[in-house]
């Protein structure tokens, strides 16, 4: 069988990016809880906003695959944030079903991972460009 790297890359931003947002649009307008996480910890409420961009923006231009690095790194610093500020105490915490129990969250971060050392791949908007 012939590999083809191009559609396994395609089939990792469509996930990724498809995933990420639906988390996005039930955050449109409801941020109060990320802001009341925020200044928790002592950082700006406008900070919140951060959340459009890690979840609506950021997967929207992977999804289309225009400068899908750069957006991955984007998308990536997001879910540090995600992980640092809300998932604190249960980083390696296993779920009752003996999985990690925020495996999604290390999903959304290690494909974004992926997706900026390999870039978008051939089907994308921008398939040439070093920041692809």
């Amino acid at each position: 069988m012939k590999k083809n790297t191009n559609l396994g890359l395609l089939i990792l931003r469509v996930t990724v990016a498809s995933l990420m947002l639906f988390h996005g649009i039930a955050k449109l307008g409801h941020l109060d809880g990320i802001k009341g996480m925020l200044s928790t910890n002592d950082l700006p409420e406008f900070m919140a906003y951060g959340a459009y961009i890690t979840e609506i923006i950021a997967p929207l231009i992977i999804l289309i695959g225009y400068r899908t690095r750069l957006a991955s790194l984007v998308f990536f610093v997001g879910m540090l944030f995600i992980i640092f500020l809300a998932h604190t105490n249960d980083i390696f915490s296993i779920s009752d079903k003996g999985a990690l129990q925020n495996e999604l969250i290390y999903f959304y971060t290690f494909g974004s991972v992926a997706l900026f050392f390999t870039g978008a791949g051939k089907y994308a908007i921008s398939s040439k460009n070093n920041w692809d």
